[in-house]
């Protein structure tokens, strides 16, 4: 599992692994978080509001650095937090702020967040339940907007894999 985990790390950033080497010591970031900043960019372009969920909270503290070194306002939430409603609140009521990045583990039940019409998840998770329940945090009483959803997906990976034990268990429970 150790294993497992490892390379789902690397899909998103080499910097996850931190024990095998200093934070940046690459330098470049990974292939996903370009796309993830090209996609983030356009969506601002169209006035679009994001749910970012992560599996990992070192990843997100790594977004969060690029989001702070580029002065964006964002929204976050992991285990951690302890203003977890403020931070939902203040997404909400604050058309400025573009970008709520969360823990999948901490936010994907119990919130509501319909300020956001967009949904990200920049890693699969083993169950594709967990990532239905935190899709719908802005599926929620109040939406008004159609809401859309990318999953971000490194090819000829693991994660593809995941996506297709996400199919099988889908068409089990379908089938159940």
């Amino acid at each position: 599992l150790a294993i497992l985990m490892r390379l789902r790390q690397v899909c998103c950033h080499l910097d996850l692994l931190k024990e095998h080497h200093k934070p940046g010591a690459y330098g470049e970031p990974s292939a996903k978080l370009d796309v993830f900043f090209e996609l983030l960019d356009e969506a601002m372009d169209g006035g679009h509001r994001i749910l970012v969920f992560s599996q990992f909270v070192s990843m997100l503290k790594l977004l969060r650095a690029e989001l702070d070194q580029r002065g964006m306002s964002y929204c976050y939430l992991d285990g951690s937090t302890q203003d977890r409603l403020e931070q939902c609140q203040r997404f909400n009521l604050q058309p400025d702020i573009p970008v709520f990045l969360i823990s999948l583990k901490a936010g994907g039940t119990g919130l509501n967040l319909t300020g956001a019409d967009m949904v990200v998840h920049f890693d699969p998770w083993w169950n594709p339940a967990v990532e239905d329940q935190a899709t719908d945090r802005a599926h929620r009483i109040g939406q008004t907007r159609p809401v859309t959803v990318y999953r971000l997906v490194a090819m000829d990976t693991l994660e593809e894999k995941i996506l297709v034990m996400h199919a099988q268990k889908r068409e089990l429970v379908a089938g159940v």
